[in-house]
């Protein structure tokens, strides 16, 4: 998520992120975890499911929400994969440290999560934020990804659509006590891949774009998908940023799609 253009998908995060307890009554239905608990990762603890059984999928979720957005997605992707959710740090259920949030951090904290869940390779879906996280992961380790669906991501700060890099005001990255003013330094100041690192991923790619996205140029889109060897594109048609809450069933088929190779 971004600002100030994604003030609108933030509130429509804000109905959707649900109490850690609250019962699974929301108009679909979501199935029992297998598993639930936190992973000590990186001097946190990662708050993490995982639903199904089969080949591995871990989806993560977009900046200042929580893994319960993939929530509408669950029953079908688990019917035949094994899904993992978890809560970037200090987000959702998941604590956080004076470290400085940075993708590569988050990044780690997956890494270690599959490890200790004793997984050493997965397809990634990640919207937005978890995107860039799949990214990072995918330049520095592919070796830990079958596939990579990267939806609403940027590689640099100016693939998003309110970047202003000569803004007097841009926050500084660094820790801050509040993790809205955290994740918005990030935002302003990271992703940097360069084109260079953008080429070396081997890992079979997808990128997506809602057709009416509200917060990352369909241009950079298009330039990560032209960049990335072998990437398709792909435009969610009918849905802004948010596409896994406003098609859940659409986004729920182009992963599996893709993820199963029914698509090349």
């Amino acid at each position: 998520m971004r600002r100030p253009i994604l003030s609108a998908v933030l509130a429509v995060l804000t109905l959707t992120a649900f109490p850690a307890d609250e019962p699974r009554s929301r108009g679909f239905d979501e199935p029992i975890p297998l598993q639930t608990g936190f992973a000590e990762v990186n001097g946190i603890n990662l708050f993490f499911r995982v639903y199904g059984g089969g080949p591995p999928i871990l989806m993560i979720h977009g900046g200042l929400s929580d893994s319960r957005v993939w929530r509408a997605q669950l029953a079908t992707l688990s019917e035949h994969h094994s899904v993992i959710v978890a809560d970037s740090r200090g987000q959702g259920r998941s604590t956080s440290t004076e470290d400085v949030i940075t993708y590569d951090l988050m990044a780690d904290d997956y890494l270690a999560l599959l490890d200790q869940l004793h997984i050493s390779q997965v397809a990634l879906v990640g919207w937005s934020d978890g995107g860039i996280i799949g990214l990072d992961i995918a330049i520095r380790h592919p070796e830990r990804l079958s596939r990579l669906f990267v939806q609403a991501a940027n590689a640099t700060p100016d693939g998003f659509l309110g970047f202003k890099p000569d803004d007097p005001n841009r926050p500084e990255l660094k820790h801050y006590d509040n993790i809205k003013d955290e994740i918005e330094a990030l935002w302003a100041n990271e992703p940097n891949f360069s084109q260079a690192e953008l080429e070396t991923i081997p890992v079979p790619t997808e990128i997506a774009i809602g057709e009416h996205d509200e917060a990352i140029s369909r241009e950079h889109t298009e330039y990560l998908a032209a960049t990335i060897p072998g990437a398709k594109l792909l435009i969610l048609p009918a849905v802004g940023h948010s596409a896994p809450l406003e098609d859940p069933d659409g986004y729920a088929s182009a992963v599996l799609d893709f993820v199963d190779g029914t698509t090349t």
